[in-house]
């Protein structure tokens, strides 16, 4: 089995050659597609430079700038194989990186992806981080989704995943309308819809370059935005006919989050009518009660009563 590697490329100018070279030495992978996203510095003269004939150039139309998701969505649609890969412009991947991965979807017929541990490399020390960005065990395919959510298994980051093409097929393309926690939007989706398994979680198969150029520090932007990929889950969820009991758990970790923002009770009823009028799958259940802030707030609101 080959795969392609997809790489979005923005601005990547001294971090590009060491992320093809990384995917060009493995010999599972046939194609090496660089996505362009409107780079206005030498990035593709760069990957020029590179001769190989598995390593292929594509742009937005008109070059312009469309995002990350954008971006790896074009990556998809122009892959050749039947097995994706990602990888950011200013990581790369450590040697075997997809040995392991090929030995599991063979011994799981059904399984459609397989994550692994990725770690970190900060480009303003002399050493390696120790850390590992990873699932923390090994988990079933189907209970993979609710750990992530209530945070008991770690954390996924896309450089460590193999997946199958057809899985994008099941849940989509990447959201176009998310800035940030676009990967984290998809592996959730993945993860309610494939069959996801474990892969190599105690040792890093590839490594995030952390700069001061990378959206890493960028507590704000992720502050900013940090309801947006729960609802897409949310929106995604409910067009896809998923288990009520799942979707209540999406709103349970959304509701926790509007909590601790302490915003008023009308400022909670709006967003819950906001929830409940684009979600008509919400509106007409049991949730729609269960989730009306009068009903979450009642011992505060009627505290004479208790």
């Amino acid at each position: 089995m080959k795969i392609s590697v997809i790489i979005p490329a923005f601005n990547s100018e001294s971090f590009i050659n060491k992320a093809v070279e990384s995917a060009l030495s493995q010999k599972e992978v046939g194609e090496v597609l660089v996505i362009n996203d409107g780079s206005t510095d030498n990035t593709i003269l760069e990957v020029q430079k590179i001769k190989d004939s598995r390593v292929k150039i594509y742009h937005h139309e008109n070059k312009v700038n469309k995002g990350r998701s954008a971006t790896r969505n074009l990556g998809i649609i122009r892959s050749s194989f039947n097995l994706l890969a990602f990888l950011d412009a200013d990581d790369y991947f450590l040697p075997y990186r997809f040995e392991n991965d090929l030995k599991l979807l063979e011994t799981y017929p059904r399984s459609e992806g397989i994550y692994n541990a990725v770690g970190f490399d900060f480009i303003n020390s002399n050493e390696l981080n120790e850390d590992l960005y990873t699932v923390t065990k090994e988990v079933k395919p189907e209970e993979l989704f609710l750990g992530l959510l209530d945070g008991k298994f770690g954390h996924f980051q896309i450089d460590g995943l193999t997946v199958k093409k057809a899985a994008f097929e099941k849940v989509g393309l990447f959201n176009t309308d998310l800035e940030v926690a676009e990967d984290t939007d998809i592996f959730w989706k993945l993860s309610l819809l494939c069959n996801l398994y474990t892969g190599i979680i105690n040792h890093p198969v590839a490594m995030r370059v952390v700069h001061n150029n990378n959206v890493f520090y960028r507590k704000d932007v992720y502050e900013k935005f940090r309801y947006n990929m729960y609802e897409s889950v949310l929106k995604w969820s409910c067009e896809h006919k998923i288990e009520l009991d799942v979707i209540d758990r999406i709103l349970r970790r959304i509701w926790i989050l509007k909590h601790t923002d302490e915003v008023s009770l009308f400022e909670e009823i709006k967003y819950w009518w906001f929830l409940c009028f684009f979600h008509k799958r919400i509106f007409f259940s049991v949730l729609s009660i269960k989730y009306f802030p009068i009903i979450r707030r009642r011992k505060k609101v009627f505290s004479f009563l208790y």
